[in-house]
């Protein structure tokens, strides 16, 4: 079984465990960040191995293990497993398997590469469709705030997190550096928060996240990558310190909180120049009207969810117009 994250295969190895005792089955977790002896001494005695791409092929090279005898292929994720540049990895794996077995197939969407992937590795396959059920709006507060600039942004992200209904939080930001950067700025306000992205080790995520769940500090910040696979109960509060790219991410970062019929709250910040993309993206959620609220006097320019301005925007007055670079094209 392949999955994207350390978290998300160690969250699968944890709902399996029950299941595989009670079938006399051996179960063991393959992924990056901690030493390979132990691993290897697992994943050769296991039933199912549940792996992150990059860390098995290291198995594979070093001859610890071989997939010969695979019977069910499992991707879960797949979609997320695109998107993380891990397509060339996932295409030498399945070229390892057999192909005879069973492949299973799991995305949030079959369209575009995604689909071309399960195409190409699947034979007649069986479609299945789930859609878990629409949370009322009611469950979760969405609010969206204007901030001038960037610097503006950790007066308000201090605020919300010292007001009256501050609670459990989970921030999300876009880089791992910029993870790490807005914790220490946090502390130098000394607003206890830990931070869990790609270049942790396995144990700094595992801590974090483990001090995070026994309430021994009340703010995470998260990239995306790193947020996958995490199920934490009682989260308050979920924050954009960055916007999020596109309507699956904001689904997906403000899905954290008002889970189980519990209130929530999700907030995002938006930069004048963000303001035309998370328009859209709040019209496709039929979230206008609380966009609107915040944001509807703003005048939203062109540009991208980043912050970055567009190239073809109009200089205001008294600005100099950019020369573009021209690129040169090899014919």
């Amino acid at each position: 079984m392949l999955a994207p994250t350390r978290e998300l295969a160690s969250q699968i190895v944890d709902e399996l465990s029950s299941i595989a005792r009670a079938r006399n089955l051996q179960i063991a977790a393959v992924y990056g960040g901690v030493g390979f002896g132990p691993q290897v001494k697992a994943a050769q005695r296991a039933d199912i191995i549940v792996a992150t791409p990059g860390r098995l092929e290291d198995l594979i090279a070093r001859g610890a293990i071989n997939l010969k005898s695979v019977r069910i292929l499992v991707l879960d994720e797949a979609d997320r497993m695109l998107d993380m540049g891990f397509k060339p990895a996932v295409n030498r794996i399945v070229g390892h398997t057999p192909d005879q077995r069973q492949t299973l197939f799991f995305s949030a969407t079959l369209e575009g590469a995604t689909g071309k992937l399960a195409s190409a590795y699947t034979r007649d396959p069986r479609h299945h469709t789930h859609a878990a059920p629409e949370r009322s709006k009611a469950e979760i507060e969405h609010r969206f705030v204007h901030v001038d600039s960037q610097a503006a942004k950790l007066d308000h992200l201090a605020g919300a997190l010292t007001g009256p209904d501050g609670g459990r939080t989970l921030v999300f930001v876009r880089t791992k550096r910029g993870a790490d950067r807005l914790v220490k700025r946090l502390r130098s306000r000394e607003l206890e928060a830990v931070a869990m992205h790609g270049d942790k080790s396995q144990g700094q995520r595992e801590r974090a996240l483990a001090r995070f769940e026994r309430g021994d500090v009340e703010v995470l910040v998260a990239t995306d990558v790193a947020a996958r696979g995490i199920d934490v109960a009682d989260i308050t509060h979920v924050i954009n310190f960055d916007a999020p790219g596109d309507r699956d991410s904001y689904v997906h970062r403000v899905g954290r909180t008002g889970r189980a019929g519990q209130r929530g709250a999700g907030t995002s910040f938006v930069l004048t120049d963000q303001a035309a993309e998370m328009r859209r993206i709040a019209r496709e959620l039929d979230l206008t009207r609380e966009f609107d609220q915040s944001l509807g006097h703003v005048k939203e320019a062109n540009s991208s969810p980043n912050g970055k301005s567009n190239p073809n925007r109009k200089p205001q007055s008294g600005q100099r117009p950019r020369r573009r670079r021209r690129r040169k094209v090899a014919a």
